[in-house]
């Protein structure tokens, strides 16, 4: 029976239902995830309306605090997002600045509200670039107070200055199947892990 919950935010800059290659990668995730015990749900950033600030609400009309309750009501948060000229893209970097806003928020023992949450990565581009974006997201996600899993990130780039995607694949390249179960399969141990034995308050 599953004990653990996931939540995939999709930082594609393509509206639903437009195929998306940051969308696949996740259901990848999602997919290895539920084969560790974990009920998965998703959605696309660029769907709604997340509004530009570092607040937890920025006013009449702001998508962010649904989406946040979603965050918070989950034990893992899948980060996914495509390369844009070697760089994170637009939209996820807007869920980083949001997500700052709860490096002051904590939970009723004085932890940061994200402590005991679990967070991946998965990054799909056509460039070169993987690396540094994964980084770049599991720093800021581990600063907001999420605890990354050992190997918690997943990527496939494809030849540079070429138009293939992640979704123009026929299959899944092995390697990369391999690392989406190893970061899903660390990912749900840690969760567990976590929630066996929570981070000491301050």
């Amino acid at each position: 029976m599953a004990d653990l919950t996931a939540l995939a935010l999709i930082c594609s800059l393509t509206p639903t239902p437009e195929p998306s290659s940051s969308e696949l990668l996740a259901r990848h995730v999602l997919d290895a995830l539920q084969n560790q015990g974990t009920v998965t749900a998703s959605l696309r950033v660029v769907d709604h309306n997340v509004m530009p600030g570092v607040r937890i609400d920025m006013g009449d009309g702001d998508a962010w605090p649904g989406i946040r309750d979603r965050i918070l009501a989950a034990d893992i948060l899948v980060l996914a997002t495509p390369i844009w000229m070697g760089h994170p893209c637009s939209l996820a970097q807007r869920v980083i600045e949001r997500l700052d806003a709860d490096l002051s928020e904590t939970d009723d023992a004085g932890r940061p509200v994200m402590y005991g949450k679990v967070a991946i990565v998965a990054v799909v581009g056509n460039e070169d670039g993987a690396h540094k974006v994964n980084a770049d997201m599991q720093q800021a996600l581990n600063d907001v107070g999420f605890t990354i899993p050992a190997q918690g990130g997943t990527y496939w780039v494809g030849e540079a200055m070429h138009t293939v995607n992640y979704n123009d694949l026929d299959s899944v390249p092995e390697k990369v199947a391999a690392t989406t179960a190893g970061a899903a399969r660390n990912a749900a141990h840690l969760a567990r892990t976590l929630s066996a034995a929570p981070y000491p308050a301050p």
